[in-house]
């Protein structure tokens, strides 16, 4: 910005840059947003599965699916 009124070089105006378009791409807006999913931190809502015997619990808020173990068989269960 040899000016300081930011523009730089080729004559590209302040809002010419990434991250200023509305169109449709990664940062548009769109995605599932960051509490959704199956990955920890996935929020309150779901259910904790069995990966060796498929049981399903429904998750409790505050306790990671992988701190509870599967009540038919004992295994860490996995959120699902």
């Amino acid at each position: 910005m040899p000016r300081g009124d930011g523009t730089g070089p080729g004559g590209m105006g302040p809002g010419t840059g990434r991250g200023m378009g509305g169109g449709v791409g990664a940062g548009a807006g769109g995605g599932r947003g960051k509490m959704d999913g199956t990955r920890p931190g996935a929020g309150p809502s779901g259910s904790c599965v069995c990966p060796s015997c498929g049981t399903k619990v429904p998750h409790q808020a505050g306790v990671p699916c992988y701190n509870t173990n599967c009540p038919k068989c004992g295994a860490k269960m996995v959120r699902g």
